[in-house]
């Protein structure tokens, strides 16, 4: 089920790219921007991700935490942070429970054939953990300037 502007969000735990437990609740009072990607390393992901990270002042600046989930595994995760300079946490949903509770997980189409994936998608959670904006099945590339310019002003 996809979220909608004005619904409860999900709460949320997993592990980050260091191996800690990592919850909604650390992010208590912030607005925070959940980006959903498929798969590390990868050029659409490598994409998105680096451009979150080039806008990471502007998002921090008014108020925005940022977290990227996807289901590799931390160890993945730590090194995809590391090579591309990546500014906030990055977790780990291997078995898609954070997806699905967010509406990121479900049926994609890809050169004609359909399959279950995770769903590039983006949701904003105001500081009173309700959901501010959601996008599904984006484009990769300018997504998080969209995102920006939406949210930020």
């Amino acid at each position: 089920m996809r979220l909608e502007s004005g619904q409860p969000a999900p709460q949320f735990s997993g592990l980050d790219h260091e191996g800690n437990k990592t919850a909604s609740t650390d992010f208590a009072d912030r607005r925070l921007v959940i980006f959903f990607y498929p798969n590390a390393f990868t050029p659409g992901c490598t994409t998105e991700a680096c451009d979150f990270r080039d806008r990471y002042q502007t998002f921090q600046d008014a108020g925005y935490s940022i977290v990227g989930v996807s289901p590799n595994e931390p160890g993945e995760l730590a090194r995809f942070r590391d090579e591309y300079d990546l500014p906030f946490p990055l977790i780990s949903d291997p078995d898609h429970a954070i997806a699905e509770a967010f509406g990121a997980w479900g049926i994609k189409k890809n050169y004609g054939r359909e399959y279950e994936g995770l769903i590039r998608s983006t949701i904003v959670v105001d500081e009173h953990g309700t959901v501010e904006a959601a996008w599904y099945n984006v484009k990769a590339a300018g997504h998080a300037g969209r995102v920006a310019g939406s949210v930020v002003g």
